[in-house]
């Protein structure tokens, strides 16, 4: 990567570029909300390359996200854009930002809250609620472990009686 002045600027005004993607599953976020843009490099030739991490290993959106990000980047004057994925480290839900919680929930969709279900070993698995995103209830329940994307499950609420997506806590 060049190192001059306007080189980093470069990379950062790039950088703000791909992380500002749209989602294509879940459009009101962001590849920054979501956590996703893992790198932006510059290299001297003026290639971009950008490492991203998809939500998890079978994403189906994956392609779709580096098609994106490298037409965004194109647009903004980047010749050769070459997108990786990386696997390891494996994404987790920790890495959804604040902003991008308030959108999801905003959205309908309820946000991991930062818990994950508790299966100690040799004991019974332990499933926590999703917090409705409509009324705020715990009082809910999984209706199906897969939602309309695979990160996400099927869940209602036994107060407002409306069904929402709940993002999987990894």
């Amino acid at each position: 990567m060049t190192t001059t002045p306007s080189a980093a600027r470069d990379v950062t005004h790039l950088r703000v570029v791909a992380g500002a993607v749209a989602d294509p599953e879940i459009p009101v976020v962001t590849l920054d909300d979501l956590g996703i843009v893992r790198g932006l490099e510059v290299a001297p030739d003026g290639s971009v390359e950008v490492t991203l991490t998809p939500t998890y290993t079978g994403c189906p959106a994956t392609e779709v996200i580096a098609a994106d990000v490298a037409r965004a980047l194109r647009d903004e004057g980047a010749e050769r854009v070459v997108v990786r994925t990386v696997l390891a480290p494996a994404w987790t839900t920790d890495w959804i930002t604040e902003a991008g919680r308030a959108k999801l929930r905003a959205f309908g969709i309820a946000p991991p809250d930062g818990t994950r279900a508790v299966s100690p070993p040799g004991g019974v698995p332990l499933t926590l609620s999703a917090r409705c995103p409509r009324c705020g209830s715990l009082r809910t329940r999984e209706i199906s472990r897969f939602g309309s994307t695979p990160c996400k499950a099927l869940w209602s609420c036994r107060d407002c009686g409306e069904p929402f997506d709940s993002f999987k806590a990894l």
